[in-house]
């Protein structure tokens, strides 16, 4: 039994090197590849927020409670992206 083992363990000795050598560069590249992607998600999700016209509208009022007069409920949110009632300021310091 004590042979058996010692005539595997020669055996796969001359593999190990390049197995390790591939085990680690495959890791590196996927850690890569998860940063990547992470990024270019942040990147998009980021685009897509500032498509929000909320914080221009002359109905949004800068408050937490009461975000916006006509919409509370999706004032700051993808939903408001094409809101209906959007009105520019026309002067910011009225509002």
């Amino acid at each position: 039994m004590l042979k058996l083992a010692s005539f595997l363990i020669h055996g796969i000795q001359p593999l190990l090197v390049p197995i390790c050598f591939v085990a680690a560069w495959s890791v590196l590249i996927l850690f890569a590849l998860s940063l990547w992607s992470a990024v270019r998600d942040g990147i998009t999700t980021a685009k897509q927020m500032h498509q929000i016209p909320c914080a221009n509208c002359q109905f949004f009022t800068d408050n937490y409670r009461l975000k916006c007069t006509v919409h509370p409920s999706t004032a700051n949110t993808e939903e408001a992206i094409n809101c209906l009632d959007y009105q520019p300021k026309t002067n910011p310091m009225l509002y």
